[in-house]
C-alpha cells in the first residue's frame, strides 16, 4: 500500500495523467450514450463529470492539480467554437431567410436567461458575488468566465454554473421541444444554442445537422449579447 501511495503521489502531479483521465472518462460517457441510442438522459459530458469527480474525491486530488492537465482540453474550446462556422456556412441560406426571427429570439432568449436566473436567485435570498456569478451562465464558457470577472462575480463558480446549465439543457431540450411539438430544426437548434451553449450545441448536432448549425449560431450570438446586457441587468439587483 505504501508503494502504491508513493507511485500515485508521483503520477498525480503529472499533467498527462489528468489529460488521459479526462479523455477516458469522456470516452466512457460517449460509449454509454451510443449504447443508449443517444438518449438525452444518458449525457456523455454528465457521465464524464461524475466519473472525474469520483476519482478526484477518492484520491483527494486538488482541482488545481487536475486542471494542470485538463487545461489542454480547455484550450481546445476556442478552436472548437470557431469550427462551428463550417456547418453554419453550409446553412447560410437558412439564416438569411430567417434573420428577423433569429434576432427577436436572440434578444428574448438572452434576456430571459440572464434575468430569470438573477430574479429567482434574488427571491431565494442569494446576494453578492454568488448572485452576480449566475448572470452569464448561458454563455459559452470562455466568454462567461470573462463576463463574470468583469462584473465582479466568481469565474470559478460561473464555470460550474455554465457546465450545469449546458448539461441540463442537453438533457431536457429534446423531450421539451418534442412536447411543444416544435418541428422546425432551425428554431430547435437556435433555442438550444442560446440556452445551453456548447454542450447543448453538441447535443443538437447529434439530433440534426441543421439544428446543430443554428445552435452554433445561437451560442455565438448569445455570447456577444450576454456580454453587453449582463452588466446592465445585474445592476437592477445590486
Amino acid at each position: 500500500m505504501a508503494d502504491f501511495t508513493e507511485i500515485w503521489s508521483y503520477l498525480s502531479q503529472g499533467p498527462l495523467l489528468w489529460l488521459t483521465a479526462t479523455l477516458v472518462a469522456y470516452g466512457i460517457g460517449e460509449a454509454a450514450s451510443r449504447a443508449a441510442g443517444r438518449s438525452p438522459l444518458v449525457n456523455a459530458v454528465l457521465i464524464a463529470v461524475i466519473l472525474l469527480a469520483a476519482v478526484l474525491w477518492s484520491t483527494a486530488t486538488p482541482y488545481a492539480t487536475y486542471f494542470a492537465g485538463a487545461q489542454f482540453v480547455h484550450f481546445l474550446l476556442g478552436p472548437a467554437t470557431v469550427a462551428l462556422a463550417v456547418p453554419l456556412q453550409a446553412n447560410l441560406h437558412h439564416v438569411r431567410r430567417a434573420a428577423l426571427p433569429i434576432l427577436a429570439a436572440l434578444v428574448a432568449g438572452s434576456l430571459t436567461a440572464v434575468g430569470s436566473a438573477l430574479a429567482i436567485a434574488w427571491a431565494l435570498g442569494i446576494r453578492g458575488e454568488v448572485l452576480i456569478s449566475l448572470a452569464p451562465k448561458s454563455a459559452t464558457a470562455p466568454v462567461a468566465l470573462g463576463i463574470s470577472q468583469a462584473i465582479g462575480g466568481s469565474p470559478t463558480l460561473t464555470a460550474v454554473l455554465v457546465i450545469l446549465t449546458g448539461i441540463t439543457g442537453a438533457i431536457v431540450a429534446t423531450p421539451l421541444l418534442n412536447l411543444l411539438r416544435l418541428k422546425d430544426w432551425r428554431a430547435r437548434g437556435f433555442a438550444v444554442g442560446v440556452a445551453a451553449h456548447g454542450i447543448g450545441t453538441a447535443r443538437a448536432f447529434q439530433v440534426h445537422e441543421t439544428a446543430g448549425a443554428f445552435a452554433g449560431l445561437g451560442m455565438g450570438m448569445n455570447a456577444v449579447l450576454t456580454a453587453l446586457i449582463a452588466p446592465l441587468v445585474v445592476r437592477l439587483f445590486l
